[in-house]
């Protein structure tokens, strides 16, 4: 098998990067959506976070050679608790059939030396409760739960 690698995204990433908005679609799983909702707001979400910004940000794509398995975005933020500067990752999807590789481990460690090598020791993630594998996945890789936010449906 190639070997996983990644490197800083490109112009012509961005369809792959939009193609993998259903696979983050379905894993949201809120029964008080639709599944139309979430995809809106998934594909949304992606266009906003690769829009260009004053914001420091990074986006880094693994790939097994030229193929492209996965991406992951992290930006510079401000830690709420502390105040300092800090960076959090709101994008990571990799392809249906790559999941279990290795490819979000070398997609975290790209967010992780990026957010290094700006200055901050703080990397912050979110993930939807309901996704229990990510939720796994980020534990093994040393995250542990800060803040969840709770919501209830009342009409």
């Amino acid at each position: 098998m190639t070997t996983l690698t990644s490197r800083p995204f490109e112009d012509a990433d961005l369809p792959f990067i939009r193609s993998l908005s259903p696979t983050l679609a379905a894993k949201v799983d809120l029964s008080w959506h639709t599944d139309a909702v979430v995809q809106k707001f998934q594909d949304d979400y992606i266009d906003a976070m690769m829009a260009v910004t004053d914001v420091p940000s990074a986006t880094y794509v693994a790939l097994r050679g030229d193929e492209p398995l996965g991406f992951v975005h992290v930006r510079e933020r401000e830690d709420e608790v502390s105040g300092e500067r800090a960076a959090t990752v709101p994008l990571l999807a990799v392809k249906d059939g790559a999941q279990g590789l290795g490819v979000g481990q070398v997609l975290m460690a790209a967010a992780e030396d990026w957010t290094t090598a700006q200055g901050s020791r703080l990397l912050h993630l979110e993930v939807f409760w309901n996704n229990a594998q990510g939720r796994r996945f980020y534990e093994k890789q040393g995250y542990e739960a800060e803040t969840i936010n709770l919501v209830k449906v009342l009409g």
